[in-house]
């Protein structure tokens, strides 16, 4: 089969680059497009657009999967699309049904590449058995989520009545149009770590064998249920203090160094990464070479490569970019207190409804933040910022443009060049 990638040129705020480059689940999105469709694609070939695929496409009659390079799509969503698209043998187009829990909760919000025809929720995801020229003869493949409500946030009754648990829809067939960090946020933990960990109960649920399985494991090794290597896979080279608590599902990449105290709970962490005394980490994606000195904590956020998380800071349902330092004791905040759900910028001024009510903040890549910082929900800080805490700068109540970087005000603009100019300026 061929694989024909459609570019989506659209830069991510704040990040100011595009989706294919930006990671999920600790790789670059473009790289777990490959690697998740490696058992079926024999060759691949990319285009700027449609148009420039069909000039070089059209006439060849060649077993065909096309998609956009800034879609996240798992092994589940892709074995059932490809196994009934080729049962039909006709050419076929990805489609969800609008009130699908988790499409309407999750993947439609801040997201403009669906097109609506009824009822139904076209994606840019296409199998045509016969090439290009079918595209506009394809047929919408239904595919059902198949989501699950868990429950992950309860409000006291005294803050806010008619809220109570706030759920999240967790599907076992993921697909997402990346175009916003929200996006992110929704990939890399509730359909990345957070879902992982729900199935993984579930299938200890279903399965004697499997819950054998781990039992034994736990046995062997003398460790707890949740410890063994059976849920908690570590690389080579890792150094892991005793008195560290890590529980399962968790995957420890090579030379990982982690401390006395620290405790690790349904994460990702990859390679190269130093996670120091005293750190809680809670269903959460920490990239490549970062760095965690003692006492910092995170639940449900992500971090890139090479950033640097200080101490006594907390981070919670947060994305934050590469080669960024964030100093010691600042907060972001995730709980709106005010009725209403939060809004989130997709650059240029222009906020979007996230239909969510509890989120974190985004910082860019190659940021610096000071210490004693506090984050209102929702708020960007777009790449190349540096934010210095000050009578303006303390609490963080609105985005963060490059503009606004104190560097600016201070004389070193020369000395801290910038990496990530927005689509617009570049020539």
């Amino acid at each position: 089969m061929r694989r024909v990638i459609i570019q989506d040129k659209q830069f991510i705020h704040p990040f100011n680059e595009p989706a294919r480059d930006l990671r999920v689940h600790n790789m670059p999105l473009w790289l777990w497009q490959r690697d998740s469709l490696t058992a079926v694609v024999v060759e691949e070939r990319e285009y700027a657009s449609w148009r420039d695929a069909y000039t070089y496409e059209s006439g060849e009659q060649v077993e065909t999967l096309v998609h956009r390079d800034n879609q996240f799509f798992n092994i589940a969503f892709l074995a059932e699309f490809i196994q009934r698209a080729k049962i039909a043998h006709k050419p076929v187009r990805a489609a969800f049904r609008e009130n699908d829990p988790a499409v309407a909760q999750h993947i439609l919000p801040m997201a403009n590449n669906f097109k609506k025809r009824g009822h139904l929720i076209l994606a840019d995801f296409w199998y045509l058995p016969d090439g290009l020229d079918q595209k506009n003869e394809a047929e919408p493949l239904i595919i059902d989520t198949e989501p699950r409500e868990v429950g992950y946030y309860h409000v006291p009754p005294y803050m806010a009545t008619a809220v109570g648990d706030l759920t999240y829809q967790l599907p076992r067939k993921a697909f997402v149009s990346i175009e916003s960090w929200v996006h992110l946020f929704v990939v890399d933990i509730l359909f990345g770590v957070f879902n992982r960990g729900k199935y993984l109960e579930d299938r200890a649920d279903s399965s004697w064998l499997y819950r054998l399985r781990i039992l034994t494991k736990a046995i062997m090794e003398q460790k707890q249920v949740l410890d063994c290597s059976e849920v908690v896979q570590v690389g080579k080279n890792v150094i892991i203090d005793p008195s560290a608590v890590i529980h399962g599902p968790t995957t420890i990449g090579n030379n990982v160094t982690i401390g006395p105290g620290a405790t690790i709970d349904n994460c990702i962490i990859g390679n190269n990464v130093n996670i120091a005394q005293g750190c809680h980490l809670m269903l959460s994606v920490i990239g490549d070479g970062c760095f965690l000195p003692f006492r910092a904590s995170l639940f449900m956020t992500t971090l890139m490569e090479n950033t640097m998380v200080a101490q006594n800071t907390c981070l919670q349902l947060c994305v934050v970019g590469r080669d960024t330092f964030i100093g010691a004791g600042t907060t972001f905040t995730d709980f709106k207190l005010l009725p209403g759900k939060l809004r989130a910028s997709m650059g240029a001024g222009n906020l979007e409804e996230t239909n969510m009510l509890v989120l974190g903040g985004c910082v860019g890549h190659h940021c610096r933040l000071s210490s004693g910082l506090t984050i209102y929900p929702a708020r960007t800080i777009e790449s190349d910022v540096v934010l210095l805490a000050d009578a303006n700068n303390h609490y963080i109540t609105r985005d963060v443009n490059y503009e606004d970087s104190s560097h600016h005000r201070i004389g070193n603009s020369e000395q801290y060049p910038r990496l990530y100019p927005r689509q617009r300026e570049y020539a």
